[in-house]
């Protein structure tokens, strides 16, 4: 049986939109304290451990709690040679809604890109307030399932969990795996749980169009 469909969430049926494409870029924006450069770092090592080569790292300003924060991922077929920001992402994913219309994030978007914002809008809602011309956008409530399973508004474990829906570009049981490892790490077993079912949580309720 496949590992999660046993315990009730059937990851299952959405192809990888992104495949033939060796190497995938995505941009995160988010808050200091929002999990942003977590969640990166936690996508790659996902793709790590699907035999993936990878990249994850952060760009900050005021290294503080609040101020706005980028983080970048890459996954690649082959050994990753570039160093460099993403500027023409293929995935741009925002953690705070507040950073709309103050910080360009769909800039570089590619033409078949995605937008993943979390926020309570519809798809169509978010299309029109971000002026997306092109590509998809999908948008899902992750601070409020984040308060609602973990009990903290920490969005970056259901925004994985969307993210892998949206694009499947990556097994979602790999990244629920790897939140285990990486939280077990530090964390109590029911917050680890916790952030799983966020996970799931969010997987199953992201919409897009």
């Amino acid at each position: 049986m496949h590992a999660l469909a046993a315990v009730g969430v059937a990851f299952s049926g959405r192809p990888n939109r992104f495949s033939g494409t060796a190497v995938i870029e995505i941009r995160w924006h988010g808050r200091g304290g929002q999990g942003v450069v977590t969640a990166a770092k936690l996508l790659a090592a996902a793709a790590l451990k699907e035999g993936r080569h990878i990249q994850a790292f952060p760009e900050y300003g005021p290294e503080r709690r609040g101020a706005p924060v980028q983080a970048f991922t890459r996954i690649d077929d082959w050994p990753v040679r570039v160093f460099s920001h993403i500027v023409n992402p293929d995935v741009v994913v925002v953690l705070d809604r507040t950073l709309v219309g103050k910080t360009p994030f769909t800039e570089g978007l590619k033409e078949d890109g995605v937008a993943l914002v979390n926020c309570a809008h519809s798809p169509g809602e978010l299309r029109k307030e971000i002026d997306l011309r092109k590509g998809r956008a999908f948008s899902v409530d992750a601070s409020q399932i984040a308060l609602d399973e973990i009990g903290r508004p920490i969005p970056n474990t259901p925004i994985l969990g969307a993210l892998v829906k949206a694009t499947g570009i990556l097994s979602a049981d790999i990244v629920v795996e790897e939140i285990k490892e990486a939280f077990g790490k530090r964390m109590r077993r029911e917050l680890v749980e916790a952030n799983v079912n966020a996970f799931k949580r969010a997987y199953e309720e992201v919409r897009g169009e």
